[in-house]
Parts: C-alpha cells; sequence; structure tokens
C-alpha cells in the first residue's frame, strides 16, 4: 500500500532540491527526516515537510498502527515548475533576466513489508535472455562472402 504528498511551487530550484532527495531516496522515513533536519539545505524543510505529509497520508490510508520506523521513502521525483522572471537593470539601458526558479516535490511512501516482497519477487523472476540477431549489414556482407 503507497500513500503519496505533492508540494508546488516550492521556491527552490530543482537542481538544489535533486541533490537533496537523492540523500534520502530509498531510506526509512524516520532516518530520512533525520538526515533532512541535520542537512544544511534551505530546501531540507520543504522536502521534509512533503516526506510528512506522505507518511500522515499513508497513516490514514492504512490505520494508526503504522508507525514511522515501519515505512520507507519508495519514489521521490523533482519536477521543474513555474519560472518567475525579473529585470535587472545593466549599462547602456541594457536589461538582464534574472530566472527565479521553483520546483514540484512529488513523494510516495510505502511499507517495509512491501519492499521485502519487491525484494523477493524480483529475485525469483528468471533473468530474461537476449539473443543477438545480426545487422542487416553483416547479413549481407555474409551472403556476398557466400556466393
Amino acid at each position: 500500500m503507497d500513500a503519496y504528498a505533492v508540494s508546488k511551487h516550492v521556491g527552490y530550484p530543482p537542481r538544489k532540491v535533486r541533490q537533496l532527495a537523492d540523500l534520502v531516496r530509498g531510506q526509512k522515513v524516520d532516518s530520512a527526516l533525520t538526515t533532512l533536519r541535520f542537512t544544511k539545505r534551505a530546501a531540507s524543510e520543504a522536502v521534509s515537510k512533503t516526506i510528512q505529509s506522505a507518511m500522515h497520508n499513508l497513516v490514514n490510508k492504512h490505520g494508526s498502527t503504522v508507525a514511522a520506523e515501519d515505512m520507507f521513502v519508495k519514489a521521490i521525483i523533482i519536477e521543474e515548475g513555474a519560472t518567475m522572471y525579473r529585470i535587472r537593470p545593466r549599462a547602456q539601458g541594457r536589461a538582464y533576466r534574472i530566472r527565479k526558479r521553483s520546483s514540484h516535490i512529488r513523494v510516495w511512501v510505502t511499507l517495509m513489508e512491501e519492499k521485502a516482497s519487491m525484494k523477493k519477487s524480483a529475485s525469483t523472476s528468471k533473468p530474461a535472455t537476449t539473443t543477438k540477431t545480426a545487422s542487416p549489414r553483416k547479413k549481407a556482407a555474409a551472403a556476398r562472402g557466400a556466393k
């Protein structure tokens, strides 16, 4: 059972928020929140709020018997939001643009027992065998060589 949360128009550039998302992706929820609490990035507060919202959504969906230690961050996707353009006056009547970028944060949280079942199903499935076929050029060259 998954639950997700979305924060839109967060006032931090997506590149900087993705660095934080890479830190906590796949961690338990409580350790992810601890990591974000001690990270010296301004966007860590927005990411932690979104993770907490997804965590509470899972508690509402599954029941109050679920604790934060039993959940992990399944996925975090950081998308680019709207960009605000501002003008910076420069010499000789020119104007430079200042882009103030924003982000959309999507977080999926799931239970630890589902993580174990996902690993088990991945290990029991047989790996796909690939057969190489010759390219059309190689086939044509082989046909010419056989004549």
